[in-house]
């Protein structure tokens, strides 16, 4: 799915074209763009909704908003390397699994 700006006002509902621009500008989304401008796929979408909700649900004040934003892409980024290292514990012999995982809970034991 991708949109262009005004469907993703219309989809959306609780932004204006103004501020989604605006938002561009600021780094918030960062959607593709091509020949005919800014072109908006579902994670950018979803992530214009986290914002309206931290804006207007959370009253979360602007200058909080990229630290936010920041952080919950910190966390995706964390969430993928975890994904490819256990794929490629997945890909490893059933003794090495075993090792690590053994290893891998002595130390959550160990820790407070």
């Amino acid at each position: 799915m991708t949109l262009r700006e005004e469907q993703v006002v219309a989809s959306v509902g609780r932004i204006s074209v103004t501020e989604l621009r605006l938002w561009q500008v600021q780094g918030w989304v960062a959607p593709r763009q091509d020949d005919e401008g800014p072109v908006f796929d579902e994670l950018d979408v979803a992530r214009i909704r986290l914002v309206c909700e931290l804006r207007e649900d959370m009253e979360i004040d602007e200058e909080t908003i990229p630290v936010l934003l920041s952080m919950v892409d910190q966390i995706h980024g964390l969430r993928r390397s975890l994904k490819s290292l256990a794929q490629a514990v997945d890909e490893q012999p059933a003794e090495v699994r075993r090792s690590v995982l053994t290893s891998f809970q002595a130390r959550l034991q160990s820790k407070p």
